[in-house]
Parts: structure tokens; C-alpha cells; sequence
């Protein structure tokens, strides 16, 4: 089970007491979408999308860059939807979290995020154009948001030996570790590639160390380490390359594969065979998994009571 932070449980009793009116958020720019009374700001939206959106902005172009920032922004806007419902679920029940709450909150972020430096903290926040009001209002709303989700889980906490072991079952590749060869790979690019690549394969089948041989002719990331690739499954080379790399016997050089404008040597220094741990072993890792999983539907179907019964709409 997991163990509940010292603030987050002082929340879910705090949740007990009567509450005082929530500060007012001032809209300063469009609306993005209406929730009952509140309302949520493009403003809002940027600040929680803007790391995900410029990496998509460095990755991509196009079309398929618009795309992904529409559906960046959608899902934004429903995480914040779904936060204002939460929160007025929280007003709406006259919950109220003690001042000394946040206050023990903030100070742990001062000294596990700044090293107990709260001039630098300070300084932090207004180079990201926050105030410290501001952002005691944002870490308030995660704490009442964390809290709430957590009181409305009811989760089993006894489960039956027979859903352990259908969940152990259903998802046994979790718990498995894959076939796996300790590879050395030659990448010859230059012409005459094919030439090159069997005249040096021959060597190899004569007596000469593929890693040796790698270091003098490969063209690949991985020639001066002998073209050691180290531990690989199927999944981590093209199946042009695997395929006959999983078919080597250990110690055999492969004949050479033309792929994408070079031309392959591979050879197999050891293999693993596909591996599972056993249910006894990882016991108390599926009973962790189950009750999450339990307790993600569980916040979802609360969250979509809160949905049903509330004014939404996006703009």
C-alpha cells in the first residue's frame, strides 16, 4: 500500500472542518472553457501545456504539429475542468485546509527544491512571473485537489487469491523478461560495401576477433567498443537485423545484410533465454497494481458524476 504524505492526510481530516470563502481568481485574458460559475483562461491552458507544447515545437512541423498542440490543449482543458469541479466540490461541502498545512508544504518545497535558500525560491518565481500569493493559491488547489480524489476512493483493500492470479495472468509479460543476445555489430557504408563486408566476414570465420574487426572497419556509433551493443531483445533493432540476429548460434558472425545503404556483420556472444518471475515473487507488486488500477476508476467515476451533474463548456 502506499503511504500517504503527513499533509495529505492532514487535508483529508482538515476536509472535516468548516471552511472559509476561496480567494477569486481575476480573468485577465480569453476564456477557454465555463465551469458552472468559474471559468477556465487560455492563460491557464498555456501554463499547464508550455514544456509539452515547445518540445512538439522542436520535434514536429506541419500539420502534424498543429494536431498534436489542438489535442495538447483539449486534454488541458479537461484536466482543468475536472480540477474546478473537484474544487467546488471542496467549497461547495465547506471543507477548509489549515494554514499551516500550506504553510509546512511550501517550506518542504523550499528545502528539498532550493536547498532551504527562500531568497532563491523567491527569485525563481518571479523570473517564471508568479507571485508568492499566486503560487500558494496553485499548490492550495493541488493539496484540496489530492484530497479529495483521495477521500472519494473507497478501494478493496482484500482481494481474492483468484483475482491475483488472473490479474498475474493477464498482464504475466510485467512480470517477464524477454529473449535476450549480447550482440556485436559491423556496419560497413562505403563502397564496395558488399565486398568489404565479405571479405571481412571471412577473416572473422578464419580466426579473426569480430570486435577487433569492428574497431578497423565499422562505420557505426559503436566502433571503438568493438561494436558491442550489449544486451538487446527483438524489439530493439529493425526485424530486418534481428530477425537473423536472434537466429545466430553463439559465437557465429552472420552472412552480411544490406540495409538502408550499409551492409551488416552480426555476431551473438551470448544468449539469454525468455524469463518470468513467479507469482510468489511479485505478489505484492500485483496487489499494488490491482488496487491502482481500482482506485484510477474509482476517481474517474466520481469525476464523471461530477461532470454530469455540472454546466460545461468548451469554447
Amino acid at each position: 500500500m502506499t503511504t500517504i504524505s503527513r499533509s495529505l492526510l492532514v487535508v483529508l481530516l482538515a476536509l472535516l472542518c468548516v471552511g472559509s470563502a476561496p480567494a477569486v481568481e481575476e480573468v485577465l485574458d480569453g476564456i477557454a472553457a465555463v465551469v458552472n460559475k468559474d471559468v477556465v483562461t487560455f492563460s491557464q491552458v498555456r501554463e499547464l501545456v508550455a514544456p509539452r507544447e515547445m518540445a512538439l515545437r522542436e520535434s514536429l512541423r506541419g500539420k502534424e504539429l498543429v494536431d498534436q498542440v489542438k489535442a495538447l490543449r483539449l486534454a488541458a482543458i479537461n484536466d482543468l475542468i475536472d480540477r474546478q469541479l473537484v474544487l467546488q466540490e471542496f467549497e461547495k461541502n465547506k471543507f477548509a485546509i489549515p494554514d499551516f498545512v500550506i504553510n509546512d508544504h511550501i517550506t518542504t518545497i523550499i528545502r528539498e527544491q532550493f536547498n532551504g535558500d527562500r531568497q532563491t525560491f523567491i527569485r525563481t518565481l518571479q523570473a517564471q512571473g508568479f507571485t508568492l500569493q499566486r503560487f500558494r493559491k496553485v499548490e492550495t488547489d493541488k493539496l484540496i485537489v489530492q484530497a479529495m480524489r483521495s477521500r472519494s476512493v473507497k478501494v478493496n483493500t482484500i482481494l481474492s487469491p483468484a483475482s491475483i492470479e488472473q490479474y498475474y495472468r493477464d498482464h504475466i509479460a510485467d512480470y517477464s523478461t524477454p529473449e535476450q543476445i549480447k550482440l556485436r555489430m559491423i556496419v560497413i557504408r562505403k563502397e564496395p560495401a558488399q565486398a568489404t563486408a565479405e571479405e571481412i566476414a571471412g577473416k572473422i570465420k578464419n580466426g579473426d576477433d569480430f570486435g577487433e574487426m569492428a574497431r578497423l572497419y565499422s562505420e557505426d556509433s559503436t566502433k571503438d567498443s568493438g561494436g558491442d551493443w550489449g544486451w538487446i531483445d527483438r524489439k530493439t533493432l529493425d526485424t530486418a537485423l534481428s530477425d537473423p540476429a536472434f537466429a545466430l548460434k553463439v559465437g557465429k558472425v552472420s552472412k552480411p545484410i544490406a540495409l538502408n545503404g550499409g551492409v551488416y556483420l552480426l555476431y551473438v556472444e551470448a544468449r539469454r533465454k525468455a524469463d518470468s518471475k513467479p507469482l510468489s515473487a511479485v505478489r505484492d507488486q500485483v496487489i499494488e497494481k490491482i488496487q491502482q488500477s481500482d482506485r484510477q476508476a474509482a476517481q474517474e467515476k466520481w469525476i464523471k458524476g461530477l461532470r454530469d451533474k455540472a454546466y460545461v463548456r468548451i469554447f
